[in-house]
C-alpha cells in the first residue's frame, strides 16, 4: 500500500487542493492573505488541525461509528473534534506566540468552521486513495500543505500588487478575485 503514499501526496496537495480546485476553506485563503506571515501561520495551523483531525475522526469513524451503526452522527462527531483542536491550538498559539495568535485575529477560531478541515475528515472517509489509517493521515498533512501553499501563494502576489499599478475599478477585492481565479485555473490543469 505504500505505493499509493506519492499518488496520495500529488493528489492532496495539488490535484485535489482544498482551495483552489474544490473551492474549500476561500474565508480564510481571501481574508488572511494579505501578509505572506500570517498566512503561512494560518496554513500551518490548518494543517496542524488537519492532520489530528484525520488521525482522530478515521479511527473513530471505522472503529467505533460504523460497528455501532452510528454513521450517522459523523458530521457532529467530526465538528465536536475539529472545535476541540482548534480550541486546544488557540490556548497553544496565545501562550507562546502572541504575535501569531493577533495576526490571525478572528481566522484563528473560524478554523472551526473551515469546511476544507470538515472536507479532509470527510474526503478521507470516501477517497479511493485512502485505505488506512496512515493513507488518511498522509492525506490530511497534505491537504494541508496544499493549502498552506495556496495561501503563502496569494500572500506574496498580493504583497506584490501593493506595490504595483491597480486600475482603479479593480482595486482590493476584485483583484484578489481575479488573482484567485487564474491560481485556480492553474491548479486545475493539474
Amino acid at each position: 500500500m505504500l505505493e499509493m503514499i506519492p499518488v496520495i501526496i500529488f493528489t492532496a496537495m495539488l490535484s485535489q487542493n482544498f482551495i483552489l480546485v474544490q473551492f474549500l476553506g476561500i474565508c480564510p485563503f481571501l481574508g488572511v492573505s494579505k501578509n505572506t506571515d500570517s498566512a503561512f501561520g494560518m496554513g500551518m495551523a490548518v494543517t496542524v488541525v488537519m492532520v489530528i483531525t484525520t488521525l482522530i475522526t478515521y479511527p473513530i469513524y471505522n472503529y467505533i461509528l460504523v460497528p455501532l451503526g452510528f454513521e450517522y452522527m459523523e458530521i457532529i462527531v467530526f465538528i465536536f473534534v475539529i472545535a476541540s483542536l482548534v480550541q486546544i491550538i488557540e490556548i497553544i498559539l496565545k501562550k507562546t506566540s502572541k504575535s501569531l495568535y493577533e495576526a490571525m485575529g478572528i481566522y484563528l477560531p473560524l478554523i472551526t468552521t473551515n469546511c476544507a478541515v470538515l472536507g479532509v475528515a470527510e474526503l478521507v472517509l470516501t477517497s479511493n486513495l485512502v485505505h488506512n489509517l496512515l493513507d488518511a493521515c498522509v492525506y490530511g498533512l497534505f491537504g494541508g500543505l496544499g493549502f498552506t501553499l495556496a495561501i503563502v501563494l496569494m500572500s506574496g502576489m498580493r504583497e506584490k500588487l501593493d506595490s504595483a499599478r491597480v486600475p482603479k475599478p479593480l482595486e482590493g477585492f476584485p483583484i484578489t478575485m481575479i488573482l484567485a481565479c487564474f491560481m485556480a485555473m492553474a491548479f486545475g490543469m493539474f
